[in-house]
């Protein structure tokens, strides 16, 4: 059979994916775009040492007429909905980078290009598939710690060291308009994929907001909190964003009316289990390094977050291809029910920390209410909708702040208190 023929739209974070895809069994790198030229002769000079031709773009419209089976979306976070729902009202399959939408609107777009396509979407929550995390989404799936009652997601980084690389000094890049709460299925999407479990509503809460930041063109140093109760009365606490840490966190907790598990959050990277036995708060604990097992040679080529890029990648490809493991890949409504809940919990903290109803947008009946809802906070999408980024409001930065780190960018610096 032919290999899948897939494009990747974003050469900087989507170098890892262009990496699967170079070496992948059953899948054929065709194409790639990025504005930004210097990235496309990497994707070059990675191909031609492997004998490859990959056609190269800085234009969308360009690479969006290249014949492509599927599309990997690695630009911009809060424009992977946009495009997704273009590419797959082309014919093409889509695995979409996080976040998978900036809007209530774009959720509900989305969803419903991919029920009247067919084709398949999926999305790359690459912590899902952590050794530790896939391993917990394992054994919960096999009964180990009973049903869940709580659970907590942790992702700590504090980008402001790194801010000229992943900010270039663009006042208008994502990272300098979003919110606190956007970021947030790092943290919270491997629970609900552990589990299974469904949002059914979410409270939101953010750390002290320090003006300087934003003054220096840094934003986003603060961190969001969702507290999600879902559709069986589990609570989920979800916590990311830039707190003074290092390294940073990547943690999780998960306890069951048998047991619980959780990673380790300083030193190796075990896992740690408890199972109850037959007396009462008595019972087996295990501390272990856990291992890959599914398609685990393959896997072990690839290094980039612990090998979880290659499983998004490949779990996407398996789906297409209808083999086994593409019960793993994560579709539609899961991510929709991720990533939705940051931007219901921003709306929660705007009105100071209410609860507000998740909808389940695999109900059609569901839809209505948001199908026009497009608060957010960039000025081009929400219109009359507009949010602020920060409650309250913030003053921007001036134009010789985005300057500082634009220079620092091209001078391959980082940032420096």
């Amino acid at each position: 059979m032919a290999k899948l023929k897939i494009g990747v739209f974003g050469a900087a974070r989507g170098k890892t994916m262009i990496n699967v895809l170079l070496k992948h069994p059953d899948a054929e790198l065709v194409a790639v775009c990025d504005k930004y030229t210097p990235l496309l002769d990497e994707v070059k000079n990675e191909a031609d040492a492997k004998g490859l031709k990959v056609a190269l773009y800085a234009d969308f419209e360009d690479f969006f007429k290249h014949d492509m089976d599927a599309v990997i979306l690695a630009n911009y976070a809060n424009e992977h909905a946009t495009f997704g729902v273009r590419l797959l009202r082309s014919g093409r399959h889509i695995m979409s980078e996080v976040l998978p939408c900036e809007t209530m609107a774009q959720a509900v777009e989305l969803i419903e290009a991919v029920e009247q396509t067919g084709l398949v979407y999926a999305y790359a929550e690459n912590y899902c598939y952590m050794d530790r995390t896939f391993e917990m989404w394992r054994r919960y799936a096999r009964g180990d710690i009973g049903r869940v009652t709580y659970g907590e997601g942790e992702y700590i980084h504090d980008c402001s060291s790194i801010w000229p690389r992943i900010t270039y000094g663009d006042p208008k890049h994502w990272r300098n308009r979003m919110h606190p709460f956007f970021y947030c299925t790092h943290s919270l999407g491997p629970l609900l994929m552990m589990t299974g479990e469904r949002p059914a509503s979410v409270t939101g809460i953010m750390t002290r907001f320090d003006p300087k930041y934003y003054q220096a063109a840094l934003s986003m140093m603060t961190a969001g909190i969702e507290m999600v109760t879902t559709t069986s009365g589990a609570v989920f606490k979800s916590i990311h964003g830039s707190l003074k840490r290092e390294p940073g966190s990547v943690n999780y907790e998960l306890y069951g009316d048998k047991g619980c598990m959780e990673t380790q959050r300083f030193g190796e990277p075990y896992l740690n289990v408890y199972i109850e036995g037959d007396k009462a708060c008595v019972g087996n604990r295990e501390s272990y390094f856990p291992q890959k097992f599914i398609d685990a040679e393959l896997a072990r080529n690839f290094g980039t977050h612990g090998g979880s890029d290659f499983y998004a990648t490949h779990f996407f490809i398996q789906k297409i291809l209808n083999r086994p493991g593409k019960e793993y890949s994560i579709d539609v409504y899961r991510a929709v029910d991720m990533g939705i809940c940051g931007l219901l919990a921003y709306r929660s903290c705007l009105a100071g920390g209410i609860p507000v109803e998740v909808p389940d947008l695999r109900d059609p009946a569901q839809r209505g209410k948001y199908r026009n809802d497009h608060a957010c906070t960039t000025p081009e999408v929400a219109g009359d909708q507009l949010l602020p980024r920060i409650p309250g409001g913030v003053e921007d930065a001036p134009p010789e702040a985005y300057e500082k780190i634009r220079r620092l960018w091209l001078a391959g610096k980082n940032y420096e208190n």
